[in-house]
């Protein structure tokens, strides 16, 4: 028997963000049974009520958000309604009309009009929104920013939809309404932990100061958000103060100081007082270490005074009533330590590099507005931009937009009045090979002062080494599946593993196709760069390629012939450089969690050379033995080069094979190369024309190759290095 819902004319619920791809759509998504109350079905129009009423289109909701007095709604139609997340509000189902008209204001009283050959694209754009007059819309047209207009006016009058028959007018304004663009918690992705304790620091205390009241405790005046750059921390404090309709004040540190005496302290009053009267407001401290720097370290006396005068703003020794500060910093160390103590900032929030879950919203974030091909996979891109922070991701989208550009530019026309015109059948979309020309272009924040490789080798280029590839693949692999053997235990996954044996057996090859292969970053570490004439300085070098492999991770930490950088320590050499580089290597590995997902290989030929404490368990765990190849892996490394030869011919594999016992990888590389020299010398008449019909590489040259009696011989050069 059917239950018979009971109808309600209107609802509260409890609004919260919508989805990233809803943003800009106008809808406002429920759980079927609050839609049921309502008398409403996906499609028809919602009137949402806050401060302001708003229409927005019916939506039903996910299974995350169901059974819950939620209703998801974005950042345009809860400014439409001027209420904002976490805050109640009603919603009720009404009846709409199809616009006849509409009149619509820029935002800006500077911005451009759109023309009358842009309108029909643009009611393509707004067909299916819902309006009512007051409204702010937007609008994204290709070629430029998103724009904002005010409905002023719409016929009939009332809740209206947009549709393609609509009769579509601009009016210029003569002032701005004001700000054009405004950020909202649909525009942040991959940080949704960070920014609910933000919020929780900063909103509470601007709305509801009347519950710290009622429990006793002050409320929080302070948070300091630290990480690498470009991973969202001016975007976060933007969004947080248009959220909270609290008023923004933005100070660089730089533009506070002064050249007279007093001023800069002056300047410092003076953004505090502008809060005090604008209250609630927020002030944006950015780059903090350059106004605040640790005192005991600046010679000038400027920046002491500076950093004073703050700590007393601070304190709170007069009252600065609803005011909250955000700080914000890539180098936490940096800043004076008075400053971080609780009363000042009372929460240090790290912001790090997305993972792939985060890199996979900002992506779509930035990608919401681009006309995307079928072919563009963003899952894919989101698992390959491994230590990409949020900017590098908007550089990434950006620079795609430009490849597309490049590649349609000879169909677009330009007329007298510059204004682009297509070629007819002509389609902008962006591809999927436009992403991978920009990710080629795009490298990370993190890692560019660090020689860093995307490296095209995969397992299936090194011949042979079956079960060291196995291994490898798992321990670089398995610590990333968030295993509960390795999180609910006090087993952790290994943290190096260290290559070891022959020259020229495949080592430094290895590394770069476990990174080839499993996708992850490979920064490469030349030892020579980390040692310093500077008491000190290698070591600091040191805790900075570590510290840029955690912002980067999951990544591969290689460092190349380590016994360069930890040889065995002995008592004459007691103060040396190389003895402080030793220490400071272990310390880091020894800090390092397997969980930060930063593998550490180490190669060398010499383990003998080798610190013994670097090869202890806990530092390298493992200890992979590259062997000189065998008769079978030798023929496939053979094969490996060999149907790489666009010229090969009659090549015995079986028998080179046979020939080369004892020779390794590099040696067979070596081989490969003087037979082709051989074979291109053939290829030249008398006249000195090439003949193609000569151009063929043959078993003769190889054979020709192997008795040369050079670095390449039949006897092992492996075993005499």
């Amino acid at each position: 028997m059917k239950t018979r819902v009971k109808l309600q004319d209107e609802v509260s619920l409890r609004v919260t963000k919508a989805f990233i791809e809803d943003e800009g759509k106008g809808l406002a998504r429920a759980d079927a049974g609050v839609l049921q109350t309502l008398g409403a079905q996906p499609g028809d129009v919602l009137l949402v009520t806050g401060r302001r009423s708003t229409a927005a289109r019916a939506g039903q909701t996910t299974s995350e958000y169901s059974d819950q007095n939620l209703v998801q709604i974005d950042g345009i139609t809860r400014d439409n309604a001027q209420v904002s997340v976490d805050e109640w509000c009603t919603v009720k189902k009404v009846p709409f009309k199809q616009a006849e008209s509409v009149l619509l204001t820029p935002v800006e009283a500077t911005a451009q009009i759109p023309g009358d050959a842009e309108i029909p694209h643009i009611l393509q754009l707004l067909a299916g929104l819902n309006v009512v007059i007051g409204d702010r819309i937007q609008v994204v047209l290709f070629g430029t920013r998103p724009q904002f207009f005010i409905v002023e006016g719409a016929s009939p009058r009332g809740v209206v939809r947009i549709t393609p028959n609509t009769t579509l007018s601009f009016r210029s304004s003569d002032y701005s309404h004001e700000k054009s663009t405004r950020t909202s918690y649909e525009d942040i992705g991959g940080l949704d932990s960070e920014l609910g304790l933000v919020r929780e620091m900063i909103e509470l205390p601007l709305k509801f100061p009347e519950l710290f009241t009622e429990l006793g405790i002050d409320p929080p005046k302070g948070v300091l958000l630290s990480g690498p750059p470009g991973t969202g921390k001016t975007l976060v404090a933007r969004t947080i103060s248009n959220e909270v309709r609290a008023h923004f004040i933005h100070v660089n540190g730089p533009e506070i100081i002064h050249k007279f005496y007093g001023e800069s302290e002056a300047k410092l009053r003076q953004v505090f007082e502008e809060a005090r009267r604008n209250a609630p407001s927020i002030i944006f401290l950015d780059e903090i270490d350059a106004l605040a720097p640790r005192r005991a370290q600046v010679i000038g006396d400027v920046e002491k005074r500076v950093v004073a005068q703050l700590l007393a703003l601070m304190d709170g020794l007069v009252s600065r009533g609803e005011v909250v500060i955000i700080g914000a910093t890539n180098m936490p160390e940096l800043i004076d330590p008075a400053l971080r103590r609780p009363g000042r900032f009372d929460r240090e929030i790290s912001i790090g590099a997305p993972g792939r879950s985060g890199r996979l919203q900002i992506l779509k974030i930035h990608s919401r507005k681009m006309p995307l091909a079928d072919d563009v996979d963003l899952d894919r891109l989101a698992e390959i931009t491994h230590g990409y922070v949020g900017a590098d991701i908007a550089a990434l989208c950006k620079e795609a937009g430009m490849a597309a550009l490049r590649r349609i530019m000879p169909g677009i026309k330009f007329e007298v009045d510059l204004k682009p015109t297509l070629e007819a059948g002509m389609d902008i979309k962006i591809t999927g090979d436009d992403f991978l020309n920009a990710f080629k272009a795009v490298e990370p924040t993190s890692t560019r002062e660090f020689l860093i490789e995307r490296p095209r080798v995969a397992f299936a280029d090194v011949g042979g080494l079956e079960e060291i590839k196995q291994k490898l693949l798992s321990i670089a692999q398995l610590p990333l599946r968030d295993m509960p053997v390795f999180s609910a235990s006090r087993v952790g996954p290994p943290k190096g593993v260290l290559l070891s044996g022959p020259s020229g057996t495949g080592k430094t090859l290895m590394a770069r196709a476990l990174s080839g292969e499993t996708g992850m970053t490979l920064i490469v570490v030349d030892p020579p760069t980390l040692l310093s004439k500077w008491v000190g300085e290698s070591e600091k070098g040191l805790r900075e390629v570590f510290k840029r492999a955690k912002q980067a991770s999951p990544c591969i930490l290689f460092f190349d012939e380590i016994e360069a950088i930890a040889p065995a320590r002995t008592a004459e050499d007691a103060g040396n450089v190389s003895q402080r580089i030793v220490s400071q290597l272990f310390r880091e590995l020894d800090e390092l969690h397997g969980s930060l997902g930063v593998l550490v290989l180490a190669a060398t030929n010499r383990r003998d050379l080798v610190e013994p404490a670097l090869l202890r368990a806990g530092r390298f765990d493992y200890i992979v033995e590259f062997p000189l190849p065998s008769r079978d892996e030798r023929a496939q490394i053979l094969d490996s080069y060999v149907r790489s030869l666009p010229l090969a011919s009659n090549i015995d594999i079986d028998a080179l094979a046979d020939l080369s016992d004892g020779w390794t990888g590099a040696d067979i590389e070596a081989l490969c190369k003087k037979a082709v020299m051989l074979a291109l010398e053939e290829c030249f008449d008398s006249t000195g024309k090439v003949d193609y019909s000569r151009c063929a590489v043959s078993s003769r040259h190889f054979e020709q190759a192997a008795g040369l009696g050079t670095s390449v011989t039949l006897k092992s050069p492996a075993v005499k290095h």
